[in-house]
């Protein structure tokens, strides 16, 4: 069902904008209003006023860390902590939409976190700013903050524990607290939704003992395209236009109003994670196949080609967990191992083209919510971090080589981050 609180104030924008490359979700660039090379007052929100903003002689992008106690930022090219911010609870971190801020998800609700950093667009050249780097005003209640999807310029927020749905412009975030809109699930429970420029909702069926599938519906709640053939139903990636959510049993492929199910060559195989790219119609996923497993340490990784409607496995020297996943500036496969490695798989073939070594072998815990090594991938960069060594390593992906290691002042637990 669908209720509004508020409608978006300008209609929603049909190209895709510039994109970050996550685990599970892909953040946008900012989409602003054209303004002269005279040196123009940038767009600030109510937490950074205008005065305290600088030009900078290019991008300069921004990690944001969670740790036991708070998020930190850095710079990503020093791994200078710009900000400490300090949060109770277990925390989470996901890309805002547009390329500025990004969410804390902690209870309550999800908060902006403002990087401090953006590049506006003027024709062929971009203005960088810089401003110090905080929380701001802005933030979404939500009993169980959930999943956050950012995909064509709009960010979509679910509550698990409501099964309330809001987005937003994700480009609003630069005026202060956006206008949104509003939208329920039939039921609370651990779902996702993608709100897309032509109005239309997916979103996850479920409730809180089973989830069975997806809807896609209209602004006014009319069903266009169902599936209930994904048990488990969990996590959600693009291909370009293509969304695909993950199954138990393998994969759904939701193509405009064409719900395509791909199923996983085992009865039990399941897809959680997914992380996509937007010039590869290949969506890497986990791969889980013993459902008795108490904790399943997989070694093997699933392509799904969208555009087949095909599942291949593919084998790995060693395990892997959920902050594994990504994705490179050519589409490349990017999955960090338990052996301490950053394995690179050819998304078209399968194979396993190179494995560079970043961290310390490691063992995956058996309470999830627990710090171990993460990938977040900008471009054509990779940083992982390090918890056994409070590091942030960067890795760039075009000579396959570890070229800083930046010390951390807490032990690291999520990670992801900006272009500036």
């Amino acid at each position: 069902m669908f209720t509004s609180t508020s409608p978006l104030r300008r209609p929603l924008p049909t190209a895709v904008l510039s994109v970050l490359a996550l685990g599970a979700v892909a953040a946008c660039g900012t989409d602003t209003a054209d303004r002269s090379d005279s040196g123009d007052t940038p767009e600030t929100t109510s937490a950074a006023p205008a005065s305290d903003v600088v030009e900078a002689a290019g991008p300069e992008p921004r990690l944001a860390v969670t740790y036991d106690g708070g998020v930190l930022v850095l710079d990503a090219d020093s791994g200078e902590v710009l900000a400490d911010e300090a949060l109770d609870g277990f925390l989470r971190v996901n890309p805002a939409g547009d390329d500025r801020h990004v969410f804390v998800s902690a209870a309550g609700g999800f908060t902006a976190l403002d990087l401090g950093s953006w590049t506006e667009a003027h024709g062929d050249h971009g203005h960088s700013w810089t401003t110090d780097p905080r929380l701001t005003d802005v933030s979404f209640d939500a009993e169980e903050p959930g999943h956050v999807v950012v995909h064509d310029g709009i960010t979509t927020l679910f509550d698990d524990g409501t099964g309330d749905i809001t987005s937003f412009r994700s480009a609003d975030l630069a005026e202060g607290a956006p206008a949104t809109e509003s939208f329920t699930s039939d039921a609370p429970h651990h779902g996702v939704a993608v709100h897309l420029p032509d109005g239309n909702l997916l979103q996850t069926v479920g409730d809180s003992e089973s989830r069975s599938g997806v809807r896609l519906v209209t602004a006014s709640g009319t069903e266009l395209a169902a599936s209930g053939e994904c048990p488990g139903v969990h996590g959600e990636t693009f291909a370009a236009e293509t969304i695909v959510v993950g199954c138990e049993d393998g994969v759904l492929v939701v193509d405009g109003r064409t719900i395509t199910k791909v199923a996983s060559p085992d009865a039990y195989g399941r897809i959680g994670n997914q992380a996509g790219s937007p010039v590869s119609p290949v969506v890497l996923g986990d791969y889980k196949s013993d459902p008795d497993a108490e904790l399943e340490r997989p070694t093997r990784v699933s392509l799904v080609d969208t555009e087949t409607a095909t599942l291949r496995l593919v084998d790995l020297p060693a395990s892997y967990t959920f902050r594994s996943l990504g994705r490179g500036p050519a589409g490349e496969a990017l999955v960090l191992g338990t052996d301490g490695n950053l394995h690179v798989i050819d998304p078209a073939t399968g194979e396993l083209t190179s494995s560079v070594p970043v961290v310390a072998p490691w063992e995956e815990s058996e309470v999830w919510q627990e710090p171990r090594p993460a990938l977040f991938v900008q471009d054509g960069t990779a940083y992982v971090t390090e918890p056994a060594t409070s590091e942030v390593h960067v890795v760039d992906l075009a000579s396959s080589a570890v070229t800083a290691s930046h010390a951390l002042p807490e032990v690291p637990n999520e990670i992801t981050g900006n272009a500036g």
